[in-house]
């Protein structure tokens, strides 16, 4: 269940960071806003290497899945916007191929 915790702290600030990008290039924000926003990528790579998997792309590919979670959810909080059901359903079947991705049984090692 850790594993679940780094992902939405790293989605947390992935779409933070993007997100000062975003407000600099899309809604004519200060530059400035770079700043915080590199910052926060920087964040967001490091806690994604606190995830145990064996591999880093199963590691990346199950984030995918909360990705889109956080998404909805910044959504929801920062731009007020109300996700449509289809929305939660979208992610609900990402949460569960995420899932079966880090967790799932493997024929192989490799």
């Amino acid at each position: 269940m850790l594993n679940y915790v780094w992902f939405f702290l790293a989605a947390l600030f992935e779409i933070a960071g993007c997100y000062g990008f975003y407000l600099w290039l899309r809604l004519g924000k200060s530059a400035w806003w770079v700043v915080p926003a590199m910052l926060s990528l920087s964040a967001f790579a490091v806690l994604l290497t606190r995830v145990e998997a064996a591999y880093a792309g199963r590691a990346y590919a199950a984030y995918g899945g909360i990705y889109i979670v956080s998404s909805l959810l910044w959504l929801v909080v920062v731009e007020k916007v109300r996700p449509a059901g289809s929305d939660w359903l979208g992610a609900l079947l990402c949460v569960i191929g995420a899932s079966i991705i880090l967790w799932g049984p493997r024929l192989h090692s490799a």
